[in-house]
């Protein structure tokens, strides 16, 4: 079984635990010579000391730059075995109260080593503190004794400490052991928790719908990365926010019938979105709850494609009604205007009557303007498609939108964030026809001047067309009817200019919406495919149209020119 510990770690542990103890045990010896004559030649024993502290200091300078870490173990522990011998016998031999060293020496080597290196230093520690104890009593060596214990005395010391010894060899190999399987069982826990946690993290951080939870108090504690997507926002400005002042609209509540609902939701750089919510107790079992958990989705493509299917079907209807009616009342107002026109040359008018007519000379003349548009709009029309650049169309606008601004004065600058080129599959004509309404409306949206800006970028398989103005803005009930005939919020439009935009741009296959806020200017927004993405879906296609027959053939014709060409 592979220990859990750093053996690097420990021996750096086991040098600073060796100094302090040394410290402590010189301290004591001097203090007792001070106060109590003894027989410890304490020259002797300071200079064992200080040879100890030697030793420390190399065995960690050794630790630096010799990696065989289970050797420099055995070296220490065999040399502590030593000098422990050495320093019982300067303080006394059998007399002496530093034998409790030795078993602390085979603790240390049971932790460092194996239960048998643990048995071999106990074995060791026995023999060098017997024979010791031997060459004192039959005065080999000089003794530091102050008593003359008997040979069985000292028979029984040598053997209770060797009995003492085996005893912590090998109880503490035991209880290491213990130690050793308790800590790898921990850490394979601890590992199994942790990869647990980070799979929760994963799938908490991966899963595609925005997660927020929150403790009892509503603050948020936890932001996963699609809800910092959604809401535009990092993790570390959510946290401890309350959660209900994110949005526009309440949340939806856990206590009530209904735990979800839709919420509007402003984010710092873009427009308004619509974020579906749903809400739920975060509980824990036998504790309760203590907190909520809010899933999100972003409604705002689903629901601008449902107005527009609302607002398609409303235009069907609409230019239904306009081709039944438009021929119905445009005949009525040619009598009418040539009878007016007769009229104003009777020699009886006076000035009075001559104005009468006027009025509805002019008024029919914008009644037959107003119906012209609308079987304008009602008409199927039709198209010239081809390979044009947006870049030049949008230029062309932009120039005749220049010399109109210049010559009526009216404060607004024209700016332009374009690319080189951009081409798409398209009727020229008609796009022009589309950015000049929409550039039409940018500039009587600012009366008092402005700026207009006017960008053409790419975005994925398409390229969009953007047109801001600084103007005044709009309310989100005036952006939804925006495209529908008849919603002017200009004094004396028509209200059929963006709904003639609306159905060149859904005859193109395209995409125009508009982004507003009341005070903050408007942009209208239009998307084509890109020539080339247009060209690959049709080339896929006539290649799926074509037959078998026709595949087989193709290929019998490649293979013929092949061989002629060999």
């Amino acid at each position: 079984m592979q220990s859990t510990f750093d053996e690097r770690n420990w021996l750096g542990w086991l040098v600073r635990v060796r100094i302090f103890i040394l410290t402590v045990l010189l301290a004591i010896e001097l203090a007792v010579a001070q106060f109590s004559p003894a027989p410890v030649p304490m020259r002797l024993f300071i200079s064992t000391i200080l040879f100890w502290y030697s030793l420390s200091l190399f065995y960690i300078l050794l630790l630096s730059f010799w990696q065989e870490h289970r050797l420099q173990a055995a070296l220490q522990v065999v040399t502590d075995v030593v000098l422990v011998t050495l320093v019982v016998h300067e303080t006394g031999g059998w007399d002496s109260s530093l034998n409790f060293l030795y078993p602390l020496v085979i603790i240390v080597a049971t932790v460092l080593l194996t239960r048998v290196w643990a048995g071999l230093v106990a074995a060791l520690a026995f023999i060098l503190y017997g024979t010791v104890l031997e060459l004192n009593y039959y005065g080999v060596i000089p003794s530091y004794c102050t008593t003359h214990p008997g040979l069985k005395s000292l028979q029984s010391i040598i053997f209770v400490n060797l009995f003492a010894f085996l005893a912590v060899a090998y109880l503490a190999g035991l209880l290491t052991h213990k130690l050793r399987q308790v800590g790898v069982q921990l850490k394979d826990a601890s590992g199994a928790l942790e990869s647990l946690q980070a799979l929760h993290e994963n799938i908490i951080h991966s899963i595609s719908s925005g997660l927020i939870t929150t403790g009892l108090d509503g603050r948020i504690t936890l932001v996963n990365a699609a809800a910092e997507r959604l809401l535009e926002r990092a993790a570390a400005e959510l946290l401890g926010a309350p959660v209900h002042q994110l949005f526009l609209d309440p949340l939806p509540l856990v206590e009530s019938e209904q735990s979800h609902g839709e919420v509007r939701f402003d984010p710092p750089t873009k427009f308004r979105k619509t974020l579906r919510v749903r809400v739920s107790a975060l509980s824990v079992p036998e504790k309760g709850d203590f907190g909520y958990v809010y899933a999100f989705d972003d409604l705002t493509e689903m629901r601008r494609l449902e107005r527009e299917v609302r607002m398609q079907d409303r235009l069907a209807a609409v230019g239904r009604l306009a081709a039944a009616i438009a021929h119905e009342i445009r005949n009525p107002l040619t009598s009418i205007a040539g009878s007016v026109s007769m009229l104003s040359g009777l020699p009886e008018m006076n000035e009075d009557h001559r104005r009468l007519l006027d009025i509805v000379t002019r008024e029919s003349q914008r009644l037959n303007a107003i119906i012209t548009d609308f079987l304008a709009y009602s008409r199927t029309k039709k198209f010239q498609f081809d390979r044009v650049d947006l870049i030049r169309l949008v230029e062309d606008t932009l120039i005749l939108m220049d010399h109109r601004m210049a010559a009526e004065k009216t404060g607004i600058e024209i700016k332009r964030r374009f690319l080189s080129e951009a081409w798409v599959i398209a009727d020229g004509d008609k796009l022009k026809q589309v950015f000049w309404n929409l550039c039409e409306n940018a500039v009587r949206a600012m009366k008092g001047g402005g700026t207009l800006t006017a960008a053409v970028e790419s975005l994925g398989e398409d390229w969009q067309v953007s047109f801001m103005d600084t103007g005044t803005g709009m309310t989100p009930q005036q952006i939804e009817k925006i495209f529908e005939p008849f919603q002017s919020n200009f004094e004396g439009g028509t209200g059929l200019g963006l709904a003639i935009v609306y159905q060149i741009v859904q005859a193109h296959d395209g995409k125009v919406w508009a982004r507003s806020k009341p005070g903050q200017g408007t942009t209208f927004v239009l998307r084509l495919r890109r020539f080339e993405a247009e060209h690959s879906v049709a080339t896929r296609k006539a290649a799926a149209d074509k037959s078998p027959g026709l595949a087989a053939a193709d290929s019998a014709a490649a293979a013929a020119g092949g061989g002629g060409r060999g």
